[in-house]
């Protein structure tokens, strides 16, 4: 059993940055890939960013890559989200999983564990 909770949302100016952490309560955090989803209102969840277990496999959505960093704390059991230059686009409740094994991190089906999601209001 796998339970996270995330922290770290808010609201921000357009150009802003904000961290999000996922804390997880597993005792076998490092062998967990971690991935970050959001969901805009109206709109369906979508993937973020992903980590590997040991932290050197990375992916990002296009719409992120180079403005979003994901990275994890295994000691910490903490998975992070680095985000800069945010859009009013970003605007979304983001979501952490954790899954097994580093194969269609992208589908959110794949993740067996979700955490409550954290607000993120980007204002123009």
């Amino acid at each position: 059993q796998v339970h996270l909770v995330e922290s770290g949302g808010g609201l921000v100016q357009a150009g802003g940055s904000l961290r999000l952490s996922c804390a997880a309560s597993a005792r076998t955090f490092s062998s967990n890939v971690m991935g970050w989803f959001r969901q805009a209102p109206g709109k369906v969840r979508e993937f973020v960013a992903a980590i590997s277990g040991g932290g050197s496999g990375t992916s990002y959505a296009d719409s992120v890559k180079g403005r979003f960093t994901i990275s994890r704390d295994n000691a910490e059991n903490t998975v992070y989200l680095e985000m800069n230059s945010l859009k009013p686009e970003d605007t979304a409740v983001y979501y952490c999983a954790a899954k097994t094994g580093w194969y269609e991190i992208r589908t959110q089906r794949n993740y067996g564990y979700w955490g409550q999601g954290t607000q993120v209001t980007v204002s123009s």
